[in-house]
């Protein structure tokens, strides 16, 4: 069992929630969870926000979140897993986001939840290789992936909506992701637009289908 959140708050102005963290650290001592994830963005400022705003792409914002994380982690005695966020446009950037979400893992020592959609649909709305994306993160902070559908609104702008199947490069995305940093489990999201359970199935076992493509192509590697 996994737990991922949407109300830490990890990158906003105001202080942390003693509240919830207590909440938090009760709740764990409950239940025998694998990992806890949240976004790496914020949504609170003076009231929540109930939103997925987008960090400045900012060194001081990487110094920010990282004293915030330590607080976290060393309260909850784990690590603590942030997701990568799809955005549409930069804040007073001065850093790349695959620079910055280097850097906030190296310093915060976290863990990272990989969204291969998110990932995806940034490359296309800010114009990058998600493939070198990708190919550059750190292999020992992917605890975890997301793969989702998304909406085209315009072939240079696709909103991350969860409500959609997961389009063919969104899939050969997710390969390449288990070929570079070997196959992590993957949860599948839909949030909306429901189909027929047989067909999220059938998106099941294509993540399924990709990973054991990919497992058996490490074990012949390792073989020869």
């Amino acid at each position: 069992m996994v737990c991922h959140g949407l109300s830490l708050n990890i990158g906003g102005p105001d202080p942390l929630s003693g509240r919830f963290l207590a909440d938090l650290t009760q709740f764990f001592r409950q239940l025998p969870l694998l990992c806890y994830s949240e976004h790496l963005s914020y949504t609170a400022a003076g009231g929540q926000l109930y939103d997925l705003l987008p960090m400045p792409f900012r060194r001081d914002a990487v110094q920010h979140l990282v004293s915030r994380i330590h607080q976290v982690q060393d309260l909850l005695q784990r690590p603590l897993v942030l997701e990568n966020i799809s955005y549409y446009t930069p804040v007073a950037a001065e850093m790349s986001e695959l620079e910055f979400l280097l850097e906030v893992l190296e310093q915060a020592d976290c863990q990272l939840l990989l969204d291969v959609n998110n990932v995806y649909v940034n490359s296309v709305n800010h114009g990058y290789d998600p493939y070198a994306f990708i190919r550059a993160l750190p292999s020992g902070r992917i605890r975890y992936g997301h793969i989702a559908g998304h909406y085209e609104q315009h072939p240079q702008l696709l909103i991350d909506t969860h409500g959609a199947d997961v389009c063919q490069p969104v899939w050969q995305l997710l390969a390449y992701a288990y070929q570079c940093h070997g196959v992590f489990p993957t949860l599948l999201e839909r949030d909306f637009n429901l189909p027929a359970l047989t067909e999220l199935r059938g998106e099941l076992k294509q993540i399924q289908h990709i990973q054991q493509l990919h497992a058996v192509s490490s074990l012949q590697q390792v073989a020869g």
